[in-house]
C-alpha cells in the first residue's frame, strides 16, 4: 500500500480531518462551517497550491475537491493525488450530468456531489465515504481475516488486495467496498440497485452508471496473466462473482 501524509488517520479518537478545495469564498465558508458544526476538522483551500500546503500540514481523511478551479482543474489534481495517495476524494461541481459523474469516478474519485447541495446531502456523502475507510467502525469490531479466490488474496482488516503473483494491487475505497460486496455474495446474482446499496456508493438514482464504472475498474485490476476477472454481467439484472471464495 502507498503511504503518504494524506493517508487516512488510524487513531479512532481523532475527529476526521477534511481538506476542502473550493475557490468560491462564500461556498467555502458555508461548507467549512457546516462540516465543523458536525464534528469535522476542516482545512480550507482556494487553489491547487493551497491544497498541497493543506495536505502537507497534516494527515487528511478526505478531500472535498471542486472540479472547476483556477489554473489547475480538480480533475488534474485528482490524477496527481491518486499517483501518491489513496485518500478518499469527493468531487464537487456545478456539472451534475451522468457523464461528468462517470468521468470523476474514472479519475479515481470515491463520490460526486453536484452543486447546489444541501447540508444534509453533504454530510451523508461525507459519512458514507468515511465509512468505507473504517472511520465509522469505531463502535463495532472491524471484520478481519483473509479471503482467497483464484490465487488472489484479500486482507480484510488492512483492506489490501494481493495478486496471484504476490504484487499489491491498489484499490480506492469505493472499489474495495464493491469487491467486498461481491465476495460476500459470491455465486449469487446481485441486482445493480442492491449492489449500489451494499457498496454504499450512492451517486444518484438507480439509473446512475456509478456501479458499472466501478465494476469496469475492478475487472481491469482483477485481470491477471490473461485471465479475465470472475465478474459476470447478467444482462438487465446485475452482476455475479463467479468463482470459489475461501475465508480464513
Amino acid at each position: 500500500m502507498k503511504h503518504h501524509p494524506t493517508d487516512p488517520i488510524e487513531t479512532s479518537n481523532s475527529a476526521p480531518s477534511i481538506v476542502l478545495v473550493e475557490d468560491d469564498p462564500a461556498l467555502r465558508t458555508l461548507t467549512t462551517r457546516a462540516l465543523q458544526q458536525n464534528g469535522y476538522l476542516v482545512r480550507p483551500a482556494a487553489s491547487a497550491p493551497e491544497m498541497w500546503r493543506a495536505l502537507e500540514a497534516g494527515p487528511a481523511d478526505l478531500v472535498l475537491l471542486d472540479v472547476m478551479l483556477p489554473q489547475t482543474s480538480g480533475l488534474d489534481l485528482c490524477r496527481a493525488l491518486r499517483q501518491q495517495s489513496d485518500v478518499p476524494i469527493i468531487f464537487v461541481s456545478a456539472k451534475g450530468s451522468e457523464t461528468d459523474r462517470v468521468v470523476g469516478l474514472e479519475m479515481g474519485a470515491d463520490d460526486y456531489l453536484a452543486k447546489p447541495f444541501g447540508t444534509a446531502e453533504l454530510l451523508a456523502r461525507v459519512r458514507a465515504v468515511l465509512r468505507r475507510g473504517g472511520l465509522d467502525r469505531r463502535h463495532g469490531k472491524p471484520e478481519q481475516g483473509l479471503i482467497e479466490f483464484d490465487g488472489w488474496t484479500v486482507n480484510v482488516s488492512r483492506r489490501q488486495l494481493q495478486s496471484p503473483s504476490g504484487a499489491g494491487v491498489e484499490l480506492t475505497g469505493a472499489e474495495f467496498d464493491l469487491l467486498m460486496s461481491l465476495l460476500d455474495h459470491a455465486g449469487r446474482i446481485i441486482a445493480r440497485e442492491r449492489l449500489l446499496e451494499l457498496s454504499r456508493t450512492r451517486l444518484g438514482d438507480s439509473s446512475d452508471r456509478s456501479v458499472d464504472v466501478l465494476i469496469s475498474r475492478l475487472r481491469r485490476k482483477l485481470s491477471h496473466g490473461g485471465q479475465p476477472a470472475p465478474i459476470v454481467t447478467v444482462r438487465g439484472v446485475g452482476y455475479m462473482f463467479n468463482t470459489t471464495v475461501t475465508r480464513h
